[in-house]
């Protein structure tokens, strides 16, 4: 058997810095301004470009949680207890200022005292209050022509702190024989200082008290 040879040419590399040399397969190519690499390290933390918190701070000056929902529990019983008095409002300034996280209280409270006495009513109710509002807005936009300033929010919010009374009469109605006149008497009167309470608030509010040829 004779021995064969084959001739290989030997295989030179470019030895010179200017030739493109060979990169591995989906590399990215460097870029003119290259993104620079973010340290997570915790001694990079104070070169952050967060301004510094104040040396003073503490949680104790964080104001609470329903503050900063915006409901305001001063004010929610403040007007409250301004119609507690069924001859008058005690403060109707009060009032000028509308929210609705009081209704929402006195309403579950009036559906939670219901509950109590075997009556699942919290759909009826907020039914009503629904009605009621929107009959409300309607009636006293129409009234006030362009002079008209109640917005539907507005009536919600009197709506729902008018219903104080009916709250008191569902507490108390617990505690009394149901059917009779006894307790239609006092549902009576319940529902004139209801009436009463809503009608004041409504006329100051709506400013109607200030035009008297109105």
């Amino acid at each position: 058997m004779s021995n064969k040879q084959f001739n290989v040419p030997p295989v030179i590399f470019p030895t010179s810095t200017n030739q493109h040399r060979p990169t591995a397969p989906f590399q990215p190519r460097p870029t003119a301004n290259p993104i620079p690499f973010m340290s997570f390290e915790i001694g990079s933390a104070t070169t952050s470009s967060f301004p510094p918190a104040p040396n003073n701070f503490s949680f104790d000056q964080e104001p609470p949680l329903l503050e900063e929902l915006g409901i305001n529990t001063k004010q929610i019983w403040n007007k409250t207890t301004s119609l507690l008095n069924p001859l008058r409002v005690k403060n109707l300034d009060l009032h000028e200022d509308a929210d609705l996280s009081g209704p929402v209280m006195l309403i579950m409270a009036f559906g939670l005292f219901q509950l109590l006495a075997g009556k699942i009513h919290f759909g009826i109710i907020l039914g009503w209050v629904t009605v009621s509002a929107m009959f409300l807005y309607v009636v006293s936009n129409m009234l006030a022509g362009r002079n008209g300033n109640l917005d539907l929010y507005r009536c919600v919010s009197l709506i729902g702190y008018c219903m104080l009374p009916m709250v008191i009469l569902s507490a108390i109605s617990l505690f009394l024989p149901q059917g009779g006149l006894y307790i239609s008497v006092i549902a009576m009167f319940f529902v004139a200082w209801s009436t009463k309470a809503c009608t004041m608030l409504l006329v100051h509010v709506a400013g109607w008290d200030q035009h008297p040829g109105f």
